[in-house]
């Protein structure tokens, strides 16, 4: 990662008059508009917020930290890059994660630049071991990492983990160069007598700051934060949701992280830590979800 922010900081450099209103006719018949209810219930919504969110890895469960997250913002003014390292950071600490302090290695990079397609395209280039290893279930594979070099987007990322043995955090599946073979205990419960999870090893956030537009840096820091907590989809189709990824569809109702936003990454810290199957756990995560909505809306409700 540090020969990653390297090479990231060298590539990034009148009207009309109207007449009068008509006088209605107390005689004519006069026809409603239909109208149109549309009703679903939490848990069709819950659903389908978590499945226009989430994007893990192929055949893989949602990944999460599970260690130190440690955040750098590079090719930008120091006290707005102070400022996105400090929110994210507060996201990371608010999920009960531990975060380093200043000199640790990142690994979630955050670069600005005035040609992401560029910068994206020349950083995968030169380092493409840093974004697809060519071992199943790290990355969301190289479709993807062509979008994310090509892509127009205002922001753009790469996620990449790793699956790790319950909570000792050590490899639980063989990697290039690996000599013997990977033993994983047969204790969890979930994934086939296997205690494996997903652990996040590290994020790449690029952002164009020519198309940023007029969102303001609270915004932004919301907005990349839980990109950097979490796998989001960056084609997930969430305008029907409250969440800070219509940001740039809709700047001036999107202040920043939503409730829904803030009850997803704590579903997604606090759900069991074996998972393989994402439906599953995509699942658990909804099902918690609509729990602390419930029970967030019940407060509101006694509260005076």
């Amino acid at each position: 990662m540090s020969l990653l922010l390297v090479s990231a900081l060298a590539l990034a450099m009148g009207g009309q008059d109207r007449p009068p209103p008509a006088t209605p006719d107390p005689d004519a018949a006069t026809r409603l508009a239909d109208v149109v209810v549309e009703r679903r219930d939490l848990r069709q919504q819950t659903e389908s917020f978590v499945e226009g969110l989430a994007a893990p890895a192929h055949r893989r469960g949602l990944a999460r930290w599970g260690g130190r997250v440690c955040v750098g913002v590079v090719n930008i003014r120091p006290e707005i890059a102070q400022a996105l390292a400090d929110r994210v950071s507060e996201l990371a600490l608010d999920l009960n994660l531990r975060t380093g302090g200043p000199g640790c290695t990142p690994n979630v990079v955050v670069i600005f630049t005035d040609d992401a397609p560029g910068l994206a395209t020349a950083m995968v280039d030169q380092e493409p071991a840093a974004f697809h290893l060519g071992v199943g279930g790290l990355d969301r594979g190289r479709v993807a990492l062509e979008t994310f070099k090509t892509s127009d987007a205002p922001v753009r990322w790469w996620h990449v983990s790793m699956p790790v043995i319950g909570a000792s955090g050590q490899r639980a599946i063989r990697m290039p160069g690996d000599a013997g073979p990977i033993f994983v205990p047969g204790e969890g419960i979930v994934n086939r007598g296997r205690p494996i999870a997903d652990n996040l090893n590290k994020v790449i956030i690029v952002l164009d700051v020519g198309k940023l537009g007029d969102v303001t840096l609270p915004q932004l820091a919301d907005y990349v934060g839980l990109v950097a907590m979490a796998q989001i989809d960056p084609e997930g189709e969430t305008g029907a949701f409250d969440t800070v990824m219509n940001l740039f569809d809709n700047p001036e109702s999107t202040p920043g992280l939503s409730d829904w936003d803030a009850l997803y990454l704590q579903a997604l810290y606090n759900g069991p830590r074996e998972r393989v199957n994402p439906d599953r756990q995509a699942a658990d995560i909804a099902r918690i979800l609509r729990r602390a909505s419930r029970a967030q809306e019940r407060a509101e409700r006694v509260t005076p």
